[in-house]
């Protein structure tokens, strides 16, 4: 089976619905914005791979059950009629936020805003929590128009916390200083 078809060839593409849309419509950038952090985590997960620390298995872990699920996300925004893709979304959800607690109780307090960077690890987590976002604003953008399932923008919103509080801890189990923000 060939990888190209020729049909986007004019700027338009197929839903998982068989609707055709112009590449530039809400839902495509939603699902699109959904697959590059995919990509992002990918990255991320092959930098985590390179480690035989504890810290980075347990990311790891998270990270894998993440990308399972923006797989599933994506196939629902691309067609609402998978919406038993997203049925697991709101207890995931909440898991993510027993993880978060968990890294945070081991985390120094946070008092400051801090500038992201640290190792390679903590930043593309940095960059994975601005994709996340911006996937979110996108989601939010499709909602005006359309109706999406509210687990997914709760799911991906959430995402930014768990990013940002995964970034922290690998840095922390890296012995990397966080760099206070200092305004001028």
């Amino acid at each position: 089976m060939a990888i190209y078809t020729k049909k986007g060839d004019k700027g338009r593409t197929s839903l998982g619905s068989g609707i055709r849309v112009w590449k530039d419509s809400n839902r495509v950038e939603s699902y699109g914005t959904i697959d590059e952090l995919n990509a992002l985590l990918g990255v991320i997960e092959a930098e985590l791979n390179l480690s035989s620390k504890k810290y980075a298995k347990y990311l790891s872990e998270i990270l894998n059950q993440v990308q399972n699920d923006l797989f599933c996300i994506g196939s629902y925004l691309s067609n609402p009629a998978n919406s038993t893709f997203i049925s697991h979304l709101s207890q995931n959800t909440s898991d993510f936020e027993k993880k978060i607690d968990e890294m945070t109780s081991k985390l120094p307090e946070l008092e400051n805003f801090i500038l992201p960077g640290g190792t390679r690890i903590g930043a593309n987590l940095q960059l994975a929590r601005a994709v996340s976002r911006r996937a979110e604003r996108k989601i939010v953008t499709l909602i005006k128009k359309e109706k999406v399932n509210s687990d997914v923008v709760s799911y991906v919103n959430r995402l930014s916390d768990l990013f940002f509080t995964m970034s922290r801890f690998a840095n922390f189990n890296e012995h990397k200083k966080e760099i206070i923000w200092k305004k001028r």
